[in-house]
């Protein structure tokens, strides 16, 4: 999946180290990321944005660090040259190498998460970093705040030799999926499960499994995987407005997928192997 970038590593904890010049330079902001759209790296270095446009490295936020090189965050837009473009998040989909543009995603959603949190959500004062932890901070009114995750679910429904593949709707996804949403204050994993079925299909589920869990930098959310067993009726019945189509396909029916990039492709796998 995107996140199995071994041999590579990926250290998220915390740090207040200084950028060096070879550490890369996340230039982000209004949902746009600075990248190299030609051959080598795909982040520049600090020393190159320096010698090109004489920032003031005060300004650099400590991110995180791959096989330790640095990543810093710069909150600002600066002139696109040649080989240096801004794109969205969903340009590290396709990039490679795959194990830096996983790296690449995981700025942007930390990068998100320090834009939509520059100001105070209790009395709008101007937020600061915290100087021992990853948190911000208002000086005013000493309101704290940390990286926000979103806890999505993904089921594999099944029925014996048969899972249900489904299609959003109004979506430029067009492929089959799962059925996924997101969770709501006060439930658990299998009260999401039960509930996001019955909603998108009108169906109930037993034997729910834990199957395995994934960073989702794209929807800035932690996807967690699960198979289950319909129960009594097969028969999906759409509300229309989420999915457009639920199907359910043999394992003969279902195309193989050589390297599944996220969760929803690896538990279609998994089920298809079997």
């Amino acid at each position: 999946m995107f996140q199995d970038i071994t041999p590579h590593i990926l250290n998220i904890g915390f740090s207040d180290r200084q950028a060096s010049d070879q550490d890369y330079l996340v230039s982000y902001k209004d949902g746009k990321v600075l990248v190299r759209t030609g051959d080598g790296a795909i982040f520049p270095s600090v020393a190159e944005i320096i010698e090109l446009h004489r920032i003031d490295t005060r300004k650099l936020t400590y991110l995180f660090d791959m096989d330790g090189k640095g990543f810093y965050l710069l909150p600002d837009i600066l002139a696109e040259t040649p080989g240096l473009q801004y794109h969205g998040i969903r340009f590290f989909r396709d990039a490679n190498p795959s194990w830096l543009c996983f790296g690449g995603a995981t700025a942007v959603h930390l990068a998100r998460w320090y834009e939509l949190n520059r100001f105070c959500g209790k009395c709008a004062g101007r937020m600061i970093n915290v100087k021992d932890e990853r948190a911000l901070s208002c000086p005013d009114c000493g309101l704290v705040v940390y990286p926000r995750i979103n806890p999505v679910v993904i089921v594999g429904i099944t029925d014996g030799d048969r899972i249900l593949l489904t299609k959003a709707a109004n979506s430029e996804y067009t492929n089959y999926a799962l059925i996924a949403g997101f969770m709501e204050i006060g439930e658990t994993f299998e009260d999401t499960v039960r509930r996001e079925v019955m909603e998108e299909v009108g169906l109930k589920v037993k034997n729910i499994r834990y199957y395995k869990s994934q960073p989702w930098a794209f929807s800035e959310s932690i996807l967690t995987g699960f198979f289950a067993d319909v129960d009594g009726n097969t028969l999906p019945v759409l509300d229309g407005r989420e999915l457009s189509e639920a199907r359910w396909f043999s394992r003969d029916e279902i195309i193989a997928e050589n390297a599944p990039f996220s969760l929803t492709w690896e538990l279609i796998e998994k089920f298809r192997r079997r």
